[in-house]
């Protein structure tokens, strides 16, 4: 079996659709140069940027990246201000470049604890990139996978309790179209950054399926040579074509020129 040869057909071969990521390392990444935590935290939005840049290039259908938790809130409470700040700044610095781009940006979790000013900035950024046809990046903010399928089970619930669905019509399928990303491929790829190996109640359902890909990399290292190794280990897996990140990394520079 011959090898691609281009980066559409090495796409259509054996990238996955849908990648998730969850950002582990930033605190790490900060305490180990003696800086504050959210120094990590500002130094991880460059390793974001890459992300994108290399999940567009690609041809990636999704891109998800887990940037807080519902569990976060436990954090302190000026790590959490400073968060939330930056989340602010960087959804009003970058949302026009991805529009330019064509991506289409979209948050995904509970908005209700957000404060109006970023819930305001949330939804005019999702408004200026709805029509985009490219990557669809997806932010989960506030987000928790038992959460996704709890609100899921409600509005089935809610809807058997108005008439409208029968208890024997509620199923997998029907629940899976009530989560957020239905719309969406399944993930194919997880990735975890920081060493850790476990997937902290993201994508709980969404993961079902997914080969699942841990590197000690903090988040803020976390570049581009490092996520097409973690797309050449998914090539492996699934496709057995065998390519390397080397030969990944080729097509991407080819196709930039």
């Amino acid at each position: 079996m011959s090898l691609p040869t281009s980066l559409h057909e090495l796409a259509q071969a054996c990238f996955p659709k849908h990648v998730a990521i969850i950002m582990d390392g930033n605190g790490r990444w900060a305490q180990q140069r003696g800086k504050l935590r959210v120094a990590g935290h500002k130094a991880g939005v460059l390793a974001v940027r890459q992300s994108v840049s290399v999940a567009n290039r690609l041809g990636l259908e999704s891109l998800t990246l887990f940037a807080f938790s519902s569990e976060n809130w436990r954090r302190p409470a000026d790590e959490v201000s400073a968060l939330m700040e930056l989340f602010i700044h960087v959804l009003g610095r970058e949302v026009r470049k991805l529009h330019s781009n064509n991506i289409r940006l979209r948050v995904i979790g509970d908005r209700s604890r957000f404060n109006a000013r970023l819930q305001k900035k949330i939804a005019e950024a999702e408004a200026l990139t709805a029509n985009n046809t490219g990557l669809i990046l997806n932010i989960a903010a506030n987000y928790g996978g038992r959460w996704d399928i709890a609100q899921a089970a409600q509005q089935l619930a809610q809807q058997v309790a108005d008439g409208q669905l029968a208890v024997a019509d509620v199923d997998e399928t029907r629940l899976g179209q009530a989560l957020c990303l239905a719309d969406q491929s399944p993930v194919d790829l997880l990735i975890r950054t920081g060493g850790d190996h476990r997937i902290s109640n993201f994508l709980l359902w969404q993961c079902a399926y997914a080969e699942l890909y841990f590197t000690p990399t903090l988040w803020p290292d976390f570049d581009e040579a490092a996520f097409t190794e973690a797309v050449a280990s998914f090539a492996g897996r699934e496709r057995r074509f065998g390519c390397t990140g080397e030969q990944i990394r080729t097509l991407l520079a080819e196709s930039a020129t």
